[in-house]
């Protein structure tokens, strides 16, 4: 499964980057945003709070840190621009189901496996779910109302 996680994400940034017509749909003068204020704060909480203060912990924790907030870039820039197909539109929702199902997942375990307890990834998944509502809620309400999905500015 990851293996097909991996090579996804790396098509999606391979497609980005270099195909011809999704290439063109970038606009770099809107994406300003300022990557290290994420990345920066994610490391140091990694380093402060984790379960065991070993590299590959805190590596690990990191990942999970960052992977909650990566998604503000994006959601920044869909905001500033107003303007979001339907490719991106699905692409987002998608990403934030996914981790909707991570914590359907989370609960049926622990409540089926005992002592199924990890605090770090449940509490960055619901930071990323949380930053996910606003975005569900105009995409809900566009195709309720069979309308274009935009995002207030």
């Amino acid at each position: 499964m990851k293996l097909i996680f991996l090579s996804s994400s790396f098509s999606i940034v391979w497609y980005m980057r270099h195909h011809k017509i999704v290439r063109r749909s970038y606009d770099k003068d809107q994406d300003t945003f300022r990557h290290w204020f994420l990345v920066l704060p994610c490391l140091i909480f990694a380093l402060l709070i984790n379960e065991k203060f070993t590299f590959k912990e805190v590596m690990w924790t990191f990942s999970l840190y960052l992977e909650a907030v990566a998604i503000v870039p994006q959601l920044v820039l869909l905001q500033r621009t107003r303007n979001i197909d339907n490719l991106t539109g699905q692409y987002v929702f998608l990403l934030g189901a996914y981790r909707g199902l991570y914590i359907l997942n989370w609960i049926y375990r622990y409540f089926t496996e005992p002592h199924y307890v990890h605090w770090i990834p449940w509490i960055a998944g619901m930071v990323q779910t949380l930053l996910y509502a606003d975005f569900f809620y105009y995409y809900f309400e566009s195709w309720k109302n069979n309308k274009k999905l935009q995002l207030p500015a």
